[in-house]
């Protein structure tokens, strides 16, 4: 079974092909560059290096988030359309278990790290649990210094991924101290191969009701929903005191 592998859910843009078990091909890179105009040609680039067509496929796989919400909005348009179009299943991935699996092999547990602004971050933990690595804890958007104090009483070593990790090291570093292991920045890349290894062991959805998984609404609906309550409530308090008036 081959399948193809999408992640620009965050800065990192990642692509990767898995026959089976082998990955056959992976491409990434960590630019600030539009992915809206990279993602087609990096995929078309790789499948013609690797021989493979389209036709070919019989999944694809796409971080669906959290993350950048115009990244991940790229990532999961791309998947959904080829997926249409091929009439092949499509299959979503935690974008931070995907960064996670880089420290399947520590010793303890992993935290990885998105930033989300005004102090928080989207995170989640993952250890190995039986001879699976998985979430123990499940993603979620929190303030950075609440969810450290939470990581220290549980005592176990965590080891934190992610480019955004140097943005909190400081923090990160300050309250957990030397519970805290800062994995090196090889790294802090979410590899598009473990998102297609991932991928191929979860079950597929169905590709009209596939959305993305921004955890919280995008700052500017959030607005809109805050503006639109706040315009209710006005016209609630103002038709109440027309009626007290007759």
């Amino acid at each position: 079974m081959k399948a193809l592998a999408i992640d620009t859910s965050n800065l990192v843009m990642g692509v990767a092909v898995i026959d089976g078990k082998t990955i056959i091909g992976e491409y990434i890179t960590n630019l600030n560059k539009n992915h809206s105009i990279r993602l087609m040609p990096a995929i078309s680039d790789l499948m013609t290096e690797l021989g493979i067509e389209p036709n070919q496929l019989d999944r694809i796989i796409v971080a669906h988030g959290p993350g950048s919400y115009t990244g991940v909005r790229i990532g999961v348009t791309v998947a959904k359309t080829l997926a249409w179009t091929l009439n092949i299943p499509i299959v979503g991935v935690s974008s931070l278990e995907v960064l996670a699996r880089n420290g399947q092999l520590f010793n303890g547990v992993v935290s990885p790290i998105f930033d989300a602004r005004r102090g928080q971050v989207y995170t989640g933990l993952y250890a190995m649990s039986g001879e699976k690595f998985q979430a123990i804890q499940d993603d979620r958007i929190i303030l950075l210094k609440d969810w450290l104090e939470e990581l220290k009483q549980q005592r176990d070593k965590v080891l934190f991924l992610g480019n955004d990790v140097v943005l909190h090291m400081a923090t990160i570093k300050e309250i957990l101290k030397d519970q805290a292991v800062i994995a090196s920045p090889s790294l802090f890349n979410p590899r598009p191969s473990e998102l297609a290894i991932i991928g191929m062991e979860k079950e597929p959805q169905e590709v009209h009701s596939f959305v993305p998984n921004y955890i919280r609404l995008a700052e500017a609906e959030a607005k809109w929903l805050a503006a639109q309550n706040a315009l209710k409530k006005e016209k609630e308090t103002t038709s109440l005191s027309k009626q007290s008036t007759q």
